[in-house]
């Protein structure tokens, strides 16, 4: 069996949860495979909101297993936050749920050092969600991360006395904040003698093994294709690799392995925090797409900023990604509209390209919008036939610039609010 692949197109954000959660029944395993609890996938179920930042979107599925992979950072006492919520609502995870041993631990010092670092950047921050991720991966790559392997060797605690040690020297660089260590510490540590207890896998061979057994492995991506930290809008951009070569690198498999690699997009476009945006509107537009989308941060509650959709960055995720079939969601939000508007070509210094430039911050830089009939009617329905004319000739025109099929439609919040698209 393959392993696919679902992943945002955009700067996060798509409605991935709602997908893998929809998706899930179909698979023996979903696997997370970067990114850690920056992240915030919004799953509705009945009258029920969940906002997962760290455990696997398949929980919900009673016959799924999940694997929080090697590529995840974990905080855990934001991983026992979300086991909680999940005990209050009787849903069974730990007997379905595994853990890499060789995914990093984010440390209190960790987030102490991210809001530090954010603070000292004054007007040139980026727009960090102050969890603590990028220190996390800087230490990863510096080799100096504690592993979730760690906590179960006896040297645990004196390796992160060290680390430890290692960040209040380099506190000392930045202006003082206020953050309780001395709570935070204690809390993180009650946390991870919990984590010991869970069930920690080297989860390359459990993947591996899976799909030798001929098991179907879903891996789901956490934020957007343009935050990557190779190909996404650098420096604003996350600590981790979000396009589908994160997924070799995240769960120790083979590229060979890769199967289909289903994008999602919203029908609209957002982002979160700093850095380049050229569909943003500033307008009234902009704050009607804010207020019906309710686009607000799962995980920070920040607002989003909002925009048409943009072609060009599409059609380069879609390219660096080798997305096979894509997911619209949030069709419904562009109910209220007279107009849609799509940004189909980018203007530099008077010369016409739908290829995304090197650096989106460049002087000189505009969108050209073409605008197409909105439909003024309900798009919450299961059916596309009943689907308005208008609202599926924008599907269809969407398909056809991007080259890819859009195999589901999502029209609403609600499990059954998708139509498939045959």
């Amino acid at each position: 069996m393959a392993v696919d692949v679902i992943l945002g197109l955009q700067w996060g954000d798509e409605g991935k949860g709602k997908i893998v959660d929809f998706l899930a029944d179909k698979y023996d395993l979903v696997c997370r495979f970067q990114g850690g609890p920056n992240a915030g996938h919004t799953i509705k179920i009945g009258e029920d909101k969940y906002v997962l930042h760290t455990v696997p979107s398949g929980i919900f599925r009673p016959n799924v297993q999940n694997v929080i992979g090697n590529g995840v950072v974990i905080d855990p006492i934001t991983l026992l936050k979300e086991l909680a919520k999940l005990d209050q609502a009787n849903i069974p995870y730990r007997d379905r749920l595994y853990i890499a041993n060789k995914a990093h631990l984010i440390l209190p010092t960790h987030r102490m050092l991210d809001a530090a670092s954010e603070a000292a950047k004054g007007k040139e921050k980026i727009g960090s969600t102050l969890k603590g991720i990028g220190p996390t991966y800087m230490d990863k790559t510096g080799r100096n991360g504690l592993r979730i392997g760690d906590i179960h060797q006896s040297n645990f605690s004196e390796k992160y006395e060290a680390l430890k040690k290692k960040h209040l020297s380099l506190l000392g660089l930045y202006p003082e904040i206020d953050f309780d260590l001395e709570t935070q510490e204690k809390e993180w540590l009650a946390a991870v003698e919990t984590v010991r207890g869970l069930k920690n896998v080297d989860g390359e061979y459990f993947v591996n093994k899976a799909l030798k057994e001929g098991k179907a492995v879903l891996a789901e991506g956490a934020q957007g294709s343009m935050l990557d930290i190779d190909f996404g809008t650098y420096p604003f951009v996350t600590s981790s690799n979000t396009i589908t070569s994160g997924v070799c690198n995240g769960l120790g498999i083979a590229p060979q392995q890769i199967g289909e690699v289903i994008g999602i997009t919203k029908a609209y476009c957002t982002r979160v925090g700093s850095g380049p945006f050229p569909s943003e509107l500033f307008d009234e537009t902009g704050a009607e797409l804010q207020k019906h989308g309710m686009e607000f941060g799962a995980t920070t509650g920040r607002p989003r900023r909002c925009g048409w959709i943009d072609i060009p960055q599409l059609k380069y995720t879609i390219m660096i990604n080798g997305v096979t079939q894509m997911v619209l969601t949030k069709l419904d939000v562009l109910n209220f509209f007279d107009k849609i508007g799509t940004v189909e070509q980018y203007i530099i210094d008077g010369k016409t390209t739908d290829e995304v430039p090197y650096d989106l911050c460049i002087d000189g830089l505009t969108s050209e919008v073409n605008y197409y009939e909105g439909w003024k009617k309900d798009a919450h329905m299961t059916d596309e036939g009943v689907l308005p004319d208008t609202a599926a000739s924008y599907v269809n025109h969407l398909e056809q610039i991007l080259d890819t099929k859009i195999s589901i439609v999502s029209v609403g919040p609600e499990r059954d609010q998708l139509i498939t698209r045959s």
